[in-house]
């Protein structure tokens, strides 16, 4: 006899059979990512700093790695963006296991990895959907960063590339004035 089970029991199934692993749902299917390697983590780490320098906490407003975001895209839809600036109360808005409301994030950052298709396409339709005002990736696939604003229902209605050399401005929309430079993103503590 075969035992049914749902679509978040067996991401929950995953996420204990693979630690360390990122176990998302995304419009009705699971998506596993392993761990990010430490270029990775350096580019997050970096954010936060930044962030932190330019009194994002002093703005009512707080970086935080790999929490979840509830997504009205499906019943069991949840992201975990590598990165989020979200309100300084978001943990009011916990809707469950462990994920939060939309409505507190101002920017989702996610990192390009292995799955830099997931970010750069399907996180794209669902970060808009949820209403999330600026996505930003450092894709390092393709060796720039993509800003996405203005949500929209089929994806976001801008998105603005940066190339290597330039600098990326964080909308005001995010609440703080901020800036990156595209090689840090890129290259981490290397960029010259």
């Amino acid at each position: 006899m075969m035992h049914e089970t749902s679509i978040a029991d067996a991401a929950e199934r995953l996420w204990d059979e693979l630690p360390g692993h990122r176990v998302e749902i995304l419009n009705g299917s699971i998506v596993v990512t392993p761990p990010p390697d430490g270029p990775h983590q350096e580019v997050c780490s970096d954010v936060v700093y930044e962030f932190r320098q330019a009194g994002g906490r002093e703005a009512g407003l707080k970086a935080v790695p790999g929490i979840g975001l509830w997504l009205p895209t499906g019943p069991d839809d949840y992201a975990i963006p590598d990165l989020s600036i979200v309100d300084a109360d978001y943990r009011d808005a916990l809707v469950e296991k462990n994920c939060y409301a939309p409505h507190v994030f101002r920017l989702a950052v996610e990192v390009t990895s292995t799955n830099w298709s997931n970010d750069l396409m399907i996180k794209v339709g669902t970060y808009a959907a949820a209403g999330i005002p600026v996505y930003l990736v450092v894709d390092r696939k393709h060796d720039v960063v993509l800003v996405h604003t203005d949500p929209g229902t089929d994806g976001y209605d801008n998105c603005v590339t940066y190339k290597r050399g330039a600098t990326v401005p964080v909308p005001d929309s995010v609440g703080i004035e901020l800036e990156f430079s595209v090689d840090r993103l890129l290259d981490g503590d290397d960029a010259g």
